[in-house]
């Protein structure tokens, strides 16, 4: 049997979390585990936590290095299901989103992760609609482009956990100003491949655009992620390893 961990960290983001987790309350599909990851909150997350409600309850672990790729990180290493989901603190997935990230990551041919939208809440229909389409849109289209396969988005993402195990040395997990989700997108194989669900959407909040500065410092992330990324390997060397590894498997005895 399938188990489905959820991965949630969280800093100072007490009052969402508390939402978030009464929607994995009413899941269709129950996660065997949910671990909190707290990033050095100092409004007490684990009280949220007690009880829990599902099966194993909420483990919440404290991580003493600041940053979002830290606390990802180390969620994703303690999860000990077959499949490992992700979600920000303000997330508030629909009641079928554990059951159908299941079904796509375990069906015949089933990719090595999955990703959805946002849809904003507590925002204006033009806040709303700029950031689901131009924001997430742009996020969406032009990382594909770059990456080669559709980047993940940190709010609403399943992978693998195997295919976590084969990247989880590779990621700049000590780098504070560093986008967890685009930082494992860079990483993933060629051999790896992302499925975008656009009807897999969860809501999140309409924070980030709350001020120029949330915004910018965001942004700042983005540039810093790229940076160090494009280090390592330039997109052009990315692009073609993922194509010359997409004919090697065409032209593989049985391949397709």
């Amino acid at each position: 049997m399938t188990t489905v961990s959820v991965v949630i960290p969280v800093f100072n983001d007490a009052p969402m979390l508390e939402g978030c987790l009464a929607s994995l309350m009413r899941q269709t599909r129950m996660a065997d585990e949910i671990i909190v990851v707290d990033n050095m909150s100092t409004d007490d997350p684990a009280g949220v936590c007690r009880g829990g409600g599902v099966r194993g309850g909420v483990r919440v672990i404290r991580k003493e290095l600041a940053g979002i790729i830290g606390s990802t990180s180390a969620g994703l290493d303690a999860a000990i299901g077959d499949i490992i989901v992700r979600l920000d603190a303000d997330s508030m997935p629909p009641v079928d989103w554990i059951e159908r990230i299941e079904g796509i990551l375990t069906a015949p041919g089933a990719p090595s992760a999955v990703t959805g939208p946002g849809v904003f809440y507590g925002t204006n229909r033009i806040i709303g609609w700029m950031g689901r389409y131009l924001y997430l849109g742009g996020y969406f289209w032009a990382l594909g482009i770059v990456l080669g396969h559709p980047p993940l988005f940190g709010s609403n993402f399943g992978i693998s956990r195997d295919a976590w195990l084969r990247v989880r040395d590779r990621v700049h997990r000590d780098m504070a100003e560093v986008h967890d989700d685009l930082d494992i997108s860079f990483h993933l194989e060629p051999g790896m491949t992302v499925l975008y669900d656009r009807s897999l959407g969860v809501g999140v909040s309409a924070r980030p655009f709350d001020t120029w500065r949330s915004l910018g410092r965001r942004l700042t992330w983005s540039y810093t992620t790229f940076d160090v990324n494009f280090r390592e390997q330039s997109p052009i060397k990315r692009r073609r390893a993922r194509t010359a590894w997409n004919i090697a498997e065409r032209l593989r005895p049985g391949g397709v």
